[in-house]
């Protein structure tokens, strides 16, 4: 049986469940998507604190479970996020980069796919090459305008609060994924 959406999450955007249906590959930046955005950084430079949603990294957990790859591109580099890719089962982490295009046409080159099996969710310009490349561009509610305008799905959600599951969510449900790890999860 198909799942059915939430008609009020879902309803501004019924091209969104089309496009995820081929997904293989999720690309997310970091700050403002995996990440509320905020910096906690000392006065020496160093950056002591990021803060992770647990609903967003089960999402992506069950996404890596049913075979969808996930994939972080962003500008910074934290140890932080390095931990958390690891803690999640994220393989593919590239961080420091100034050029996100040329990285994520290096990655799916690397891993045989086509922009057409891609979804990305970004917040503000950096993010704007990718997410311009994908089949299926996604945004957190409090994404810059200017990413909202090409996004296919704009979470209800902001970044670092559960944006990330809603497009998990959604992807789970447009492969019939979803309702399957829902049976599951309530043995």
């Amino acid at each position: 049986m198909k799942p059915t959406l939430n008609t009020n999450l879902y309803s501004n955007y019924p091209q969104a469940i089309e496009r995820a249906q081929d997904i293989q590959l999720l690309i997310l930046d970091v700050d403002g998507v995996l990440t509320d955005g905020a910096l906690f950084i000392s006065p020496d430079g160093v950056e002591h604190l990021k803060v992770f949603d647990s609903l967003d990294g089960h999402g992506l957990k069950m996404l890596i479970s049913k075979g969808i790859q996930v994939a972080i591109i962003t500008g910074r580099n934290s140890p932080m996020v390095k931990m958390r890719a690891q803690a999640l089962g994220i393989e593919h982490v590239f961080m420091g980069v100034d050029d996100k295009k040329s990285t994520f046409i290096e990655l799916i080159t690397q891993l045989q796919l086509e922009p057409k099996n891609c979804a990305a969710m970004g917040d503000d310009w950096p993010d704007l090459a990718v997410l311009s490349q994908v089949r299926f561009a996604a945004a957190p509610a409090n994404a810059h305008h200017e990413v909202q305008q090409i996004a296919h799905f704009v979470s209800s959600k902001n970044g670092g609060r559960g944006a990330i599951r809603e497009i998990c969510d959604l992807i789970l449900m447009a492969q019939n994924h979803y309702q399957d790890l829902l049976f599951e999860a309530k043995k």
